[in-house]
């Protein structure tokens, strides 16, 4: 009984380990999106983590008072976007975040995930259906 007992307790010990191994990475900080023409801060917003643009690297012609002039929604075509949240609702499930994704250029808002990958940087994918387009963003100094 002894020996079924300490079994039983070496399993549940193991199970315990392996969810952790399959855990989202944090993805909290700064982020340099692909393109090098902003910095994203991810941080806590509510329950869930959001992504706000923080500031440009490439001055759009709007300058830093550059306005979300392609937005789907003509009613949020005069905010700024220094401080809009392009990441939105992520939530961790399994080894990646899950929320959605806003393209101010496209002024679209897609599914998203989000993951950290083993050298550092940041994968993020906007999906429609089953077809995704994915970015590597670097952690910025």
């Amino acid at each position: 009984m002894r020996k079924q007992a300490g079994i039983l307790a070496a399993v549940l010990g193991l199970a315990a380990m392996v969810p952790a191994a399959f855990a989202a990475q944090p993805i909290t900080g700064r982020w340099v999106t692909a393109e090098k023409d902003a910095v994203v801060a991810i941080a806590k917003c509510g329950k869930a983590l959001c992504g706000r643009i923080e500031k440009f690297l490439v001055m759009p012609a709007g300058g830093n008072d550059q306005r979300d002039v392609n937005n789907s929604d003509p009613a949020k075509r005069t905010r700024k976007l220094i401080g809009t949240a392009i990441l939105t609702g992520l939530v961790a499930n399994g080894e990646a975040w899950h929320g959605e994704v806003y393209d101010p250029k496209k002024g679209k808002t897609y599914k998203a995930e989000v993951r950290r990958k083993p050298d550092g940087s940041l994968e993020v994918k906007g999906c429609v259906g089953p077809f995704c387009q994915a970015q590597v963003w670097r952690k910025a100094s």
